[in-house]
């Protein structure tokens, strides 16, 4: 087997494509089995010998040594490990300098989904998520934990805020389970906790019994759900579905009823979700994780997995930062006042969204209900559409609009509703107070700013723009003056081949000069590491230090189980706090981190 196409093997194998997968793609684009140069056999060989050099036996060792690796390059990266007794790895967590930037703009809401199993340990995968300002997925931070029990969930919620500075999400969405409820009661007492509809609606459907097959009954528990605008709506349409199909006496629609604040839409537009309605944005991130990832992928493997789908996120950001730049959107509407404004400060996503409350309000009608001093009420509706109708509230001495759906308040940006009144007084731009700074185009500009400045104080970035056109516009000049005349065009040649030349050299003695400084800087790492290696403790442990860990047992976890997924409303015990388990811990130490909050950020 040649060298480039080992090469090729091990890049396939990064990605996360599985032996016969890297094997099936190599013999496609070679013309056949035939052409590949190596057989089925050969491959499938490498493939493991290659799997075996870089776990080296100790999948854990090896992660935790590349996290080391990480952390001496990225001093912001953040890592932490739990051992048993035993000294094998029980919960993991870590989250990169970049996740932490991102979670100071967009961790007001978090997804938080535990429900999938993608390595060989069974251990739980919980990735941190959230929402950017293009309404993608942006990692806050990634999980393995070893059971699911509570105390697992306070540890890994505790190390979260410990790697965020404390910060609080306003609205956490997880799936049904009562051991992550009690974690975020006890970790994120003033957050808002909000139940997975995707989850909610497959643990109901295995409780509908006969009524699984009444649509009118599905109508309207789906319509409890997430259909009702007001809490009024809500109840009217519970309690006539309860009395309808006769379930007064049924427990477990009584103990859903209980939990109403923690699943229905209806009950929590006071609190900011993005529009969120269920976790299915995290499992669909668990998806694009560990794709490629199975009950034989290591956690060195998923690691590799996890981040290459990270940096692929990034990229897909980068570029749908780069088409916010290139100009505003456009609209089949006449571009207003107000939609110029919106095109210039959401990003094209956003401003989809706002466009299409802009329709609505253009297609609404109003009602003027009455006033009080200078603060006017309305009804706005749209005819032929149950539910529109709702009351705004429009103070006018300062341009206050409020609205009985909340959509600004849960969603962050304005409704039709608010809109149409707007434009009633003759309000033609959309007030500051109501541009939220997450949903616009600039949103990480104070990160670019502050990333910049490290980056040139590194030498990364440097200020030679000016001087390189100055230089070319020059050489430029000189050879139109002298391009027609043959000895001119000899002399330019010669004096660029020796100039090329000269600079060349200069370049040379800069690379030995730098190979030097790195080559010392390495020598000194690795004679860091290997003193860290052989000084291990118990307890707690620093960044200085490289524990020596084992490999986890495998966990009894749901993942990817046939059995139903337990939820919030089946039996729960809290587990006895008698004889609580020895750990042992050890990692990055807490950051000191000072969040900034943008003067114009609402949420």
């Amino acid at each position: 087997m040649t060298e480039p196409k080992k090469e090729a093997i091990e890049a396939m194998s990064e990605c996360g494509l599985r032996p016969m997968e890297s094997y099936k793609y190599m013999s496609t684009e070679t013309g056949g089995d035939d052409c590949v140069g190596h057989t089925m056999i050969d491959h499938l060989n490498y493939c493991y010998k290659l799997k075996m050099k870089q776990i080296d036996g100790k999948d854990s060792q090896t992660l935790v040594t590349k996290l080391y690796d990480i952390q001496s390059i990225d001093p912001e990266f953040f890592f932490r490990v739990r051992l048993n007794a035993e000294g094998k790895v029980e919960c993991l967590f870590w989250r990169d300098s970049m996740m932490r930037e991102d979670y100071k703009i967009y961790g007001d809401v978090l997804v938080f989904d535990t429900t999938f199993r993608t390595n060989k340990y069974n251990l739980i995968c919980a990735p941190f998520v959230g929402i950017n300002n293009h309404w993608k997925n942006t990692m806050f931070a990634c999980a393995f934990i070893g059971d699911e029990t509570t105390e697992s969930f306070v540890w890994v919620f505790e190390t979260f805020l410990k790697a965020m500075g404390g910060k609080h999400p306003i609205s956490i969405f997880t799936d049904q389970d009562a051991a992550i409820a009690a974690g975020i009661e006890q970790v994120f007492p003033s957050s808002r906790h909000r139940l997975c509809l995707w989850h909610l609606s497959k643990n109901a459907n295995s409780r509908f019994g006969l009524l699984k097959s009444d649509k009118n009954f599905k109508n309207a528990f789906y319509k409890c759900l997430s259909g009702c605008i007001t809490p009024n709506d809500f109840e009217e349409t519970w309690k006539s579905m309860i009395n309808t199909f006769k379930l007064e006496k049924d427990d477990w629609f009584n103990r859903l009823y209980g939990l109403k604040e923690k699943w229905c839409t209806a009950l929590s537009k006071d609190f900011f979700s993005a529009g969120i309605l269920s976790s299915q944005r995290s499992e669909s991130t668990n998806h694009a994780v560990g794709f490629k990832a199975n009950k034989s992928t290591t956690l060195t493997e998923f690691y590799s997995i996890f981040q290459a789908t990270i940096n692929r996120w990034r990229k897909t950001e980068e570029k749908d930062d780069f088409d916010c730049t290139r100009g505003i959107p456009t609209s089949e509407l006449s571009m207003s006042a107000i939609l110029k404004q919106a095109a210039n400060v959401y990003t094209i996503t956003l401003f989809r969204d706002f466009e299409e409350e802009f329709k609505l309000s253009v297609a609404s009608s109003t009602m003027f209900k009455g006033s009080v001093g200078r603060t006017v009420f309305f009804e706005v509706w749209i005819e032929g559409i149950t539910g529109s109708r709702q009351e705004v509230q429009y103070k006018m001495e300062d341009s206050t609009v409020t609205c009985t759906c909340k959509n600004f308040e849960e969603s962050g940006w304005l409704c039709f509703h608010c809109l149409r009144i707007l434009h009633l007084h003759s309000i033609n731009t959309i007030p500051d107070r109501y541009i939220t700074t997450r949903w616009t185009r600039y949103a990480k500009k104070q990160i670019w700013e502050r990333v910049d400045t490290i980056k040139r104080e590194k030498g990364e970035i440097n200020n030679f723009t000016g001087w390189r056109l100055h230089m070319i516009r020059r050489y430029y000049n000189l050879i139109l003056k002298g391009h027609k005349i043959a000895k001119a065009r000899k002399f330019i040649e010669e004096k660029f081949k020796m100039d090329n030349k000269a600079v060349d050299e200069i370049i040379k003695k800069e690379e030995e000069r730098k190979a030097k400084e790195e080559a010392a800087k390495i020598a000194e790492q690795e004679k860091a590491k290997a003193e860290a290696q052989r000084e291990t403790q118990d307890g707690e442990s620093t960044n200085s230090e490289i524990t020596i860990v084992l490999d986890p047992d495998r966990a009894n976890t749901k993942g990817k189980s046939k059995k139903r997924i337990k939820g919030q409303y089946d039996n729960y015990k809290q587990p006895s706090k008698k004889g609580k388990k020895k750990h042992k811990e050890f990692g990055s130490k807490t950051p000191n981190i000072q969040l900034f909050t943008p003067k114009e950020q609402l949420f």
